[in-house]
């Protein structure tokens, strides 16, 4: 017998960063993401008799008439009530969202988790990590076509994560906190386009890309390890090197460009693009966290449509994430 819904369920998600590894792990090579805990969304659900109604700041109306290009959403709703043995309808859905779409933030990845997560607690089942993961990815999977896998597995951690394609994601040990800023450059990032570009020139110049890709999965080895030695001048230096070979890709642009020298300029201890690049955020690995603050102001002054500070540490491999402040 199944149960009745709840009068209201929660769901929620946090943004991602990509440290290191972005474009390269499409190949087979390593990243390191984060979770970014300043920007979240939220999925409410609530009984409601009919079809299944959708608000949010994108669209308000019925499912069956939302556009095109939130077919993902549509998708990840229904899949997951066929997953639970549920008829989509009887419930209404309100997505509110302070992730910027398009930013190489993990948007689409943490709406679609927070939708599994507020049905699931709709309709009174439990939701195991794999059933998160099949149902997340059916979504980004219409949203992107081959998606790595990445953004919703980062999503879904609250600590950074080692990723590699087609293999479970690992905890990363961290020895020392660091300090992370991250500047919105207010444009939407084309990463179809960033991928598509690399999977030509994979083709064209060869031996180049390859040079590059296999130049990231080794930085971010390179990383790994500076994480766990609590290293953060050899981590500045790695980031530094990853954003010469994403210009190398072109992948980086001259809006990116100049918030990466702004970042240096203002005593960063490294900075590159996240994500899927031409457009979108970069990050800055702060000295502490004053000089975090400093320099996200330092972003707004150039120009940045907005900036969030943040640390990542470790208590005796105990993982926290604590946000220090956002813009």
């Amino acid at each position: 017998m199944l149960e009745l819904p709840q009068q209201l369920a929660i769901g929620s998600a946090h943004s991602k960063l990509i440290l290191v590894g972005e474009h390269a792990v499409v190949y087979g090579e390593p990243a390191i993401a984060l979770p970014f805990p300043s920007i979240h969304v939220k999925s409410i659900v609530q009984p409601n008799e009919g079809p299944v109604l959708l608000e949010s700041s994108f669209y308000v109306g019925p499912l069956n008439s939302i556009p095109e290009k939130l077919k993902g959403i549509a998708t990840c709703i229904k899949q997951t009530c066929k997953k639970l043995n549920r008829e989509p309808n009887g419930f209404r859905m309100h997505i509110k969202s302070t992730i910027p779409i398009g930013r190489g933030l993990g948007s689409s990845a943490a709406i679609a988790t927070a939708v599994v997560r507020s049905l699931y607690h709709f309709f009174n089942e439990p939701l195991s990590k794999d059933d998160l993961l099949e149902l997340v990815h059916m979504a980004e999977t219409y949203a992107h076509g081959s998606p790595s896998g990445i953004d919703m597995e980062a999503v879904t951690s609250d600590a950074p994560i080692w990723f590699e394609k087609d293999k479970r994601s690992k905890k990363v040990d961290i020895k020392q906190a660091f300090h992370i800023v991250v500047a919105d450059t207010g444009r939407i990032g084309d990463t179809h386009a960033a991928v598509s570009s690399i999977k030509e020139k994979y083709k064209s110049i060869t031996d180049q890309t390859k040079y590059s890709i296999k130049s990231l999965g080794h930085l971010t080895k390179e990383a790994k390890r500076a994480l766990k030695d609590g290293d953060l001048d050899a981590l500045g230096d790695i980031l530094n090197r990853a954003q010469d070979e994403l210009v190398h890709l072109g992948v980086s642009d001259a809006g990116i460009d100049y918030l990466v020298k702004v970042a240096r300029q203002a005593g960063a201890l490294g900075a590159k693009l996240t994500g899927g690049g031409r457009g979108g955020c970069i990050i800055a690995l702060a000295k502490h966290a004053v000089h975090a603050k400093k320099l996200a102001e330092r972003f707004l002054h150039a120009g940045a449509d907005q900036t969030w500070h943040f640390q990542i540490g470790s208590d005796e491999n105990q993982y926290t994430t604590t946000t220090v402040s956002g813009s």
